[in-house]
């Protein structure tokens, strides 16, 4: 469902997802550069940096926790700040849109797909990335929060900084997807650009396939239809095995006269008496069968 909007000069607010995921990000930024700027620790913040960030070959030899936690690290100050003004400013309005709960399933959603991405492609060779190659950054779950800010309020304007024009949302969604993917082709000979171009591309791909499949309520929503709906076809499945226990009952009494389509419908849900072909003495009520 596509909204419109205007987006007016003024900043948006710091809603509370938003909130949390900025000073998180914020805290483990200056946290890597106090050790870094310790001596004593240094050796400690290129280890923690390396088992956090996000490499394909680690993660397939279980360091599984890689596909969050590189997220919430970056390579540099303008790196940061970047990725956490366009959390900012486009994820406070889907926030709003969809609450808290929601906006969480999708931007890590989001981050967790533009890993697996980036891990299934940098084992094929594929402009020269390798599954040596560590990523850091929250542009996957950006670039996921971008398509959807452009499909939803597509025709919102959004100011191109630092230039002084506006623009509509999805034409700089597009620009923005298309940049991504001329950097993955282009800088093929550097293999951490490349790969990272990649996270870009799977975080949008994730954001779309969200935005397409996954119900309006989350994938909470989507657990729990499929568990009600294992359960509904086991109580059918008991209801059928009972029906059948009374046809062979019935028939083991003599009752020729019995026909099961009579006492149970299709899914060996016991029929309303009333609803039988039997006819009614005069002054006969019946009162309605609870199945």
């Amino acid at each position: 469902m596509r909204r419109t909007s205007t987006m007016g000069l003024s900043f948006p607010p710091f809603t509370t997802a938003v909130k949390q995921l900025l000073i998180a990000n914020g805290v483990i930024f200056l946290l890597f550069a106090l050790l870094e700027a310790l001596s004593s620790t240094q050796l400690l913040a290129a280890w923690l940096y390396g088992h956090l960030g996000l490499q394909g070959l680690a993660v397939v030899h279980g360091e599984i926790w890689q596909l969050v936690t590189y997220s919430f690290l970056h390579a540099g100050l303008l790196h940061i700040l970047f990725n956490l003004l366009a959390l900012w400013m486009f994820g406070a309005q889907l926030e709003m849109d969809w609450g808290y709960g929601l906006f969480m399933q999708f931007y890590f959603f989001c981050v967790i797909g533009a890993a697996l991405v980036t891990v299934a492609i940098s084992f094929t060779g594929i402009l020269g990335v390798s599954p040596l190659t560590l990523t850091v950054g929250a542009s996957g779950g950006i670039y996921g929060l971008l398509l959807a800010f452009g499909i939803l309020h597509g025709d919102s304007e959004v100011m191109l900084f630092p230039l002084p024009f506006l623009i509509k949302a999805k034409y700089f969604v597009i620009g923005i997807i298309a940049l991504a993917l001329y950097g993955a082709i282009s800088s093929s000979h550097s293999l951490g650009q490349s790969t990272a171009y990649m996270a870009h591309l799977g975080g949008a791909l994730f954001g779309y396939l969200w935005l397409k499949f996954v119900p309006r309520r989350g994938l909470g929503s989507l657990t729990s239809e499929r568990v009600y709906g294992v359960r509904n076809s086991y109580y059918r499945w008991k209801r059928r095995r009972a029906a059948r226990k009374f046809e062979v009952y019935m028939r083991k009494h003599d009752r020729g006269d019995y026909h099961h389509e009579d006492y149970f419908d299709e899914y060996g849900n016991f029929r309303d008496p009333g609803s039988r072909d039997t006819p009614k003495k005069n002054g006969d009520s019946r009162p309605p069968w609870v199945n």
